[in-house]
């Protein structure tokens, strides 16, 4: 199993940045799929889940800009990023889990990450 992620980099306070996960070795349709992030000296953090019937949670500090979405058929889970903060600066990972019980942890796979970075 692979999920590689990508498209970070450096963007200003307010701006966009859509990140892709593409998964191998796995369906997403038939898994929890997540978002997480890790900023440097801090523990890593959850960003948002898609169910696999596509409903969606949210972290409160992201809820209103980001948005998750996943498409099936080419095996890819999407995080839009909006309205981007210094405070969203971090690595970001993304997850797959084939239990619908999973929900903020406990993830059995995990991508590389991607680095996000907004300045001020």
């Amino acid at each position: 199993v692979q999920l590689q992620a990508c498209g970070g980099g450096l963007v200003q306070a307010g701006g966009s940045l859509r990140l892709s996960c593409a998964a191998s070795g796995l369906t997403i349709s038939n898994h929890v799929m997540g978002w997480f992030r890790q900023a440097p000296g801090k523990e890593r953090e959850f960003v948002a889940r898609i169910s696999k019937s596509t409903g969606t949670y949210y972290a409160d500090s992201v809820k209103g800009r980001f948005t998750i979405s996943r498409d099936n058929a080419k095996n890819i889970v999407y995080l839009q990023m909006n309205y981007l903060k210094p405070d969203d600066t971090a690595l970001y990972y993304c997850a797959a889990d084939p239990r619908s019980s999973t929900w903020l942890s406990g993830y059995d796979y995990w991508g590389q990450g991607t680095q996000v970075t907004v300045s001020s």
